[in-house]
């Protein structure tokens, strides 16, 4: 985590209660407050107002917990619920609902429940036919999509999240993904990234945006093809740490015929590009390469749409 609240804690507790604590926050109620997923800043008014209410606060990690509580001036009792004993923990959870406590659960980092601990839990309070209210907060899912910039992207996407760890399994989500036309939202850890980028590069030219270490000190994005991934990984030792949000960009009109397209026609299509209006270069490209004039219009529409080349 980073930046220092200490100093600004009283004042930032003391807005926290002006901003929300005329709200209603039921007894009896579990409450899944999403945490900062790098910077302490990032933390929502409501999500501190309901830390400082609850009786107990289920979490992924207590020793993490515990230090993430003490930055912002709080201190609870703490009941370890992680991915190793949800499904009990989430009993014990429930009684002290029945007895009309609020529990919050956090997770190390961002919406418990999403990639993380908390659906199991979720489920098990409303089988008892309690509440489980939601306080919203950072997501590294929306930090990326917020700045991934596509011009043929109509605002719908895929959460996948984490692929498998066995090789077998995550190649062939990647061909799913490959046939799927929409944009897809994954995630990844530091110790897997490098066999992912591998899977993710057989989806050649196919525009990708990897977010590592979002909201942190050390924060980076960039765009660039699938086929490159790897290499960009490689350019620098640090960029194998860290978390990872990656989004495979949506497929556009043309994009299946340009994969397809012997790679020296595209780079001829490029160069005309760069000095042609659209329908010139696409003329000559056909007459030098003997491509389809069909599929190489369609190519240079989705080449223009995802900035490889410009009139």
């Amino acid at each position: 985590m980073s930046t220092t609240l200490s100093a600004s804690t009283p004042s930032l507790l003391a807005a926290a209660r002006d901003a929300a604590g005329h709200q209603h926050y039921p007894q009896g109620a579990l409450y899944m407050v999403a945490t900062p997923i790098g910077n302490l800043a990032d933390i929502g008014l409501r999500a501190l107002q309901v830390l400082s209410l609850v009786d107990t606060v289920a979490c992924e990690d207590t020793r993490h917990t515990a230090t993430l509580l003490q930055s912002y001036g709080l201190h609870k009792p703490l009941l370890a619920l992680h991915e190793h004993n949800e499904a009990e923990a989430a009993q014990a959870v429930v009684l002290r609902l029945q007895a009309g406590e609020r529990i919050a659960y956090v997770s190390d980092a961002g919406t418990p429940g999403v990639s993380d601990p908390g659906a199991r839990l979720v489920a098990a309070v409303a089988a008892a036919g309690l509440r489980s209210l939601p306080i919203p907060g950072a997501s590294s899912i929306t930090a990326l999509l917020s700045v991934a910039g596509h011009s043929g992207w109509d605002g719908r996407f895929v959460f996948t999240g984490f692929l498998s760890p066995k090789a077998a399994e995550r190649q062939r989500e990647v061909r799913q993904i490959a046939a799927d036309a929409r944009a897809c939202v994954l995630l990844e850890a530091p110790h897997r990234i490098d066999a992912l980028a591998r899977d993710l590069a057989t989806l050649g030219p196919r525009t990708l945006t990897v977010g590592r270490e979002l909201t942190k000190q050390f924060e980076e994005i960039a765009s660039l093809p699938a086929q490159d991934l790897p290499a960009w990984l490689q350019a620098g030792t640090h960029r194998t740490r860290g978390e990872f949000v990656l989004m495979v960009h949506p497929l556009v009109p043309g994009a299946a015929d340009a994969e397809a397209m012997d790679p020296a026609a595209l780079r001829t299509l490029d160069l005309l590009l760069a000095e042609l209006p659209l329908k010139t270069a696409v003329r000559l490209c056909a007459d030098i390469t003997g491509q389809p004039r069909n599929a190489l219009y369609d190519a240079a529409l989705a080449r223009r749409q995802n900035g490889a080349a410009e009139n």
